[in-house]
């Protein structure tokens, strides 16, 4: 793809990049800017697609099969993107043994994403593209929403919940924990996803009133 053409893509994205919350259903915004509106089309299971590394090296999704995912769209010139680096490389040092990995697609320029990368230490696979990165946002269903934004599955690779916007430790790991629990089969999906929707609700009480 060329360079201008890539451009004007990254850039519409760009200026729909958006901070807040949605996990099927539940819209919850932060305070820099407006909630994303819900993503519709979401798959059931997540989508095969394959982007290079920062070696340029092919990587399906497919190698991490029988893994939970945690999913994470980004790019470097989107602040809250930068903020979460940290909380995601502390998940997957803690969760990877229990069967987790951390994913990060890059949707971006190669040059600037390695260039970030040898600046800021990433302990997670970074997958990068650009129109193919964007195909691969929209094959989640995610057309109009802004970055970041982040996909779990459970081992099996079935969509347990889409958060879009910066993500947090609270939030963090109580969608874990029902992710958790639907790979273990201890908890089926409807009942998962009611869990995550009503923890979320709780948690965004907790900020309403602690302000």
């Amino acid at each position: 793809m060329n360079r201008p053409a890539a451009l004007a893509g990254l850039a519409a994205i760009a200026l729909t990049a958006l901070a807040a919350g949605y996990y099927f259903g539940r819209g919850a915004p932060a305070p820099e800017v407006r909630p994303a509106r819900p993503a519709s089309q979401v798959p059931g299971l997540r989508p095969v697609f394959t982007l290079a590394d920062a070696t340029g090296t092919p990587r399906s999704i497919t190698e991490w099969d029988g893994r939970a995912l945690v999913i994470n769209f980004w790019a470097t010139w989107c602040p809250p993107c930068r903020r979460e680096i940290p909380l995601l490389n502390a998940l997957q040092a803690e969760y990877a043994p229990r069967g987790f990995e951390v994913i990060g697609v890059a949707v971006d320029f190669r040059d600037d994403v390695v260039a970030y990368m040898q600046d800021t230490p990433i302990g997670y696979p970074v997958l990068i593209g650009e129109q193919d990165g964007l195909d691969a946002a929209r094959a989640f269903g995610m057309e109009t929403a802004g970055f970041p934004f982040t996909i779990f599955t459970d081992r099996a690779g079935r969509i347990v919940t889409v958060h879009v916007g910066e993500l947090h430790r609270p939030e963090a790991t109580l969608i874990l924990s029902a992710v958790e629990d639907v790979s273990a089969g201890r908890l089926d999906m409807e009942a998962a996803r009611a869990r995550i929707r009503a923890g979320m609700a709780s948690l965004k009480q907790q900020d309403t009133g602690a302000k």
